[in-house]
């Protein structure tokens, strides 16, 4: 025996052989790896007899910018490791099915060969329902109609073949097609919402440039762990990096300053911080770079209609083009929106709204600050401050303590084919609705030591970070 040999002739060595063998290929691919963390690393895979026997970063990613540090190394311990899932006995091959179900489902197909007849044995037999909760898509369809099947597939970084399949099954279907993000219930729903357009965020390397940077609700060294080193490199650029998590995780590591925030309420302390933001790059000096950003790029100046409510108002839709002379007979008018020109003193309807997306004539979706009939340049105004035709007492409510506060928000009044209606700007019901007066009446906290919304101070009762802010402000 081998092993006998290597104690009466350990100059041979041949236990080594193992430890070569266990290196040796027969070729190398290039690979990646289809699961749904977009990194997209690029690998090196060591293939011997036709089985994956190790990986390897790939290490010839070009440096296309000499301004920021190369990608590579780019991977992480799951790669590498990746060959061993592929290999595991415990790897999800089939489909799975709950094995009570398929039990009952057996002896229900043995009584009935109609399938959806067996199913409606199950499905409305009220003790075996309960031990699966789940509704069969024949059965429900042939109950209450195909629409009442919803459902959605994986995502599509994890499988291009299943999305596909599960889509199109449920649309063929006739059923509701949901986002993953549905699922997930991570969906970013303040981009499309501002921007009109979904997690379209820079590129990691990015951060190299930045000068500030928050890492929240994200763990960047599991989450990001291909681009977490550009964290780490920004910081020799001068970056000051904030870390917002309940716990010392590992990212907090690379931070200059870390702010334990309660699990799950840092959206009360980024309140707050959209409060000083306005108050300080907005009212109390205006910073050419943050007021042209969100005139040009977000939906702050265009125009809401206040319907009024008893004595005072509460905001209501945009004003559509169709409602004004100037575009009466515009294609989808109910779905383009306007805003206040400076240089015509008139509303104006700019490109890029969704009416545009579904106009006969393309290539107007774009957003753009040029007129949508003639295409003259735009000068949005993003605040009727120095502009009102009048002040009008706005309801808004506290949602933490349920309390309608009224502030005064700034209007002018527009003529439209309804008669003279009342409008604002989303900026100045937004500067309202985080509590910045400038100057105007109503129930406006006084100051960051006020615990009305959404102050600093407001926040600290909710979440007892504030004497951070006031340890480096």
């Amino acid at each position: 025996m081998s092993w006998i040999q290597d104690i009466n002739n350990p100059k041979q060595r041949l236990w080594e052989d193992f430890y070569r063998n266990r290196w040796q290929y027969d070729k190398v691919v290039r690979s990646t790896h289809g699961v749904n963390c977009t990194g997209g690393c690029s690998w090196q895979v060591f293939v011997k007899n036709g089985i994956i026997t190790w990986e390897m970063q790939a290490l010839d990613y070009p440096d296309f910018e000499k301004q920021i540090p190369p990608y590579e190394p780019r991977g992480c311990q799951r790669g590498i490791s990746f060959s061993w899932y592929i290999y595991s006995p415990i790897r999800v091959k089939y489909p799975y099915i709950r094995g009570v179900l398929l039990d009952e489902w057996r002896a229900a197909k043995q009584r009935d060969s109609d399938p959806v007849k067996a199913w409606k044995s199950l499905v409305e037999n009220k003790s075996i329902r309960t031990e699966y909760q789940q509704a069969s898509m024949l059965y429900t369809a042939k109950k209450y109609g195909p629409d009442r099947v919803a459902g959605f597939s994986p995502i599509p970084a994890m499988s291009y073949l299943s999305y596909g399949g599960g889509s199109r099954l449920l649309q063929l279907f006739g059923g509701v097609n949901l986002s993953f993000y549905d699922w997930y219930s991570d969906l970013p729903p303040a981009s499309p919402e501002i921007w009109g357009e979904q997690t379209d965020v820079q590129e990691s390397a990015d951060w190299y440039h930045a000068k500030y940077i928050v890492s929240m609700g994200a763990n960047l060294n599991m989450t990001r762990t291909p681009d977490v080193h550009f964290i780490s490199e920004a910081r020799y650029q001068g970056a000051k990096f904030t870390v917002l998590s309940p716990d010392f995780s590992q990212v907090a590591k690379y931070a200059d300053w870390w702010i334990p925030v309660h699990a799950g309420q840092d959206g009360a302390f980024w309140m707050a911080v959209n409060h000083v933001i306005l108050k300080e790059f907005f009212i109390e000096r205006q910073v050419p770079y943050f007021t042209d950003y969100v005139t040009k790029f977000t939906d702050s100046p265009f125009l809401v209609v206040l319907n009024k409510k008893g004595n005072n108002y509460e905001a209501g839709p945009f004003l559509r083009a169709k409602s004004v002379a100037r575009y009466s007979n515009i294609e989808n008018g109910d779905w383009r929106f306007l805003l206040f020109d400076k240089k015509s003193k008139n509303p104006r309807m700019p490109k890029g709204a969704v009416g545009d997306r579904w106009a006969k004539q393309p290539g107007k979706w774009n957003l753009e600050m040029k007129d949508g009939v003639d295409n003259s340049d735009l000068d949005p105004l993003l605040s009727f401050i120095d502009e009102k035709d009048d002040v009008a007492q706005v309801e808004f409510t506290d949602f933490d303590t349920l309390t309608v506060f009224n502030r005064g928000v700034p209007i002018k009044y527009i003529e439209t084919s309804q008669g003279k209606v009342a409008t604002t700007t989303v900026f100045d019901l937004l500067v309202a609705r985080f509590g910045l007066s400038r100057g105007l009446p109503g129930d406006y906290p006084s100051g960051y030591e006020d615990t009305s919304t959404y102050t600093p101070a407001w926040q600290e009762k909710l979440r007892q970070v504030y004497h951070y802010y006031r340890r480096r402000h």
